[in-house]
């Protein structure tokens, strides 16, 4: 019998790229397909863009310490961040769920409550979906659309030496914030008669449990007449991130350990955690910021923006992908950020 591969040897990505190596475009309306943020699809004027993202209990969310109606709201965030990521507007969403016959009608009304106040502060419709049954546990499948004019959109690919690499807002924060529910879940378990430890943990708790997605950076990238040259969402850690812009852009990057922004409290709570903010930062994921490449002269516009970080800037592909340390030294950088099926 032929040696069976274990899905975690190739990892979530790998097993992408598997899976779909055989896949060929047959129909001119299919821009792009699998590989980015979002398929493109041309349709007259305007192009679609299409995501899909999918949620599964005790794996990506834990209905012991995620509020319901956070959930609900998140799980919309997860799904039209990556129509920002294109550079484009969210405009609908679909959710399917699967769920099973112990989880209550309350608590899915709940779920929905919150999905729709996200879709109501992003002005996106909610337009359909599914609903079955599964044996245990609570599936959510979020697909968002959007469209833009062709000359709008952004891709992973486009990247060119000497460009500027930027992030918005802060990172890491989400991931310390899950430590700290994991934590006290644990000391829960262990003994229910304890009060959970998270006071003066609010932000780092709410970027994880409610997230916002950067739709603000789109308008302003439209207001200032800027396109950046290539885009994603931080969805999988700063790290994975660079590395699809690199491999898809054929480019290498060079950033700074000293430039990447972490917020005081994300700092302070990885240290008191053993643990290095900086990693947290590369590793951690669920973000949901922007990281983009932008030629110097649009840069000039953006400079300024205290919410837009230079983190460092892009090189020929032969030097790789480096993190220049605060002690300068140059680490190569790996994709250690969240991936399914890993061990």
């Amino acid at each position: 019998m032929a040696k069976q591969t274990e899905i975690k040897e190739l990892g979530e990505f790998g097993l992408i790229d598997f899976l779909t190596k055989n896949l060929k475009i047959k129909n001119e309306s299919t821009v792009k397909g699998v590989g980015d943020d979002c398929a493109v699809i041309e349709k007259g004027e305007k192009q679609t863009v299409v995501s899909t993202d999918m949620l599964v209990h005790k794996v990506h969310f834990d209905l012991m310490y995620s509020p319901v109606k956070h959930l609900g709201y998140k799980s919309i965030i997860v799904g039209i961040s990556d129509i920002y990521a294109m550079n484009v507007n969210a405009e609908q969403v679909l959710v399917s769920i699967a769920v099973d016959n112990t989880i209550s009608v309350e608590l899915l009304e709940e779920l929905y409550n919150g999905m729709i106040t996200a879709c109501e502060n992003y002005k996106v419709d909610l337009v359909g979906g599914d609903t079955t049954t599964i044996p245990q546990g609570l599936i959510i499948n979020i697909t968002a659309i959007g469209s833009a004019k062709k000359e709008k959109i952004v891709y992973r690919k486009g990247a060119t030496k000497n460009e500027v690499i930027c992030v918005t807002g802060d990172l890491g924060a989400s991931y310390i914030g899950l430590l700290i529910l994991e934590r006290e879940k644990e000391v829960f378990i262990e003994n229910s008669e304890i009060k959970p430890k998270l006071e003066g943990h609010d932000y780092i708790l709410k970027r994880n449990l409610k997230p916002e997605a950067r739709k603000d950076i789109v308008k302003m990238f439209d207001d200032l007449k800027i396109k950046p040259t290539s885009m994603i969402d931080i969805s999988d850690g700063l790290s994975s991130e660079l590395l699809h812009i690199c491999k898809n852009s054929k480019v290498g990057c060079k950033i700074f350990e000293d430039k990447i922004p972490i917020d005081e409290a994300t700092y302070n709570t990885a240290r008191e955690l053993n643990l290095d903010p900086t990693m947290a930062a590369l590793n951690g994921g669920e973000d949901y910021e922007l990281l983009f490449t932008i030629t110097l002269e649009d840069f000039e516009k953006i400079k300024n923006n205290s919410d837009i970080t230079a983190i460092g800037h892009i090189t020929d592909e032969d030097y790789g992908a480096k993190l220049i340390t605060k002690s300068n030294n140059a680490h190569p950088i790996k994709a250690q950020g969240w991936e399914s099926f890993k061990e």
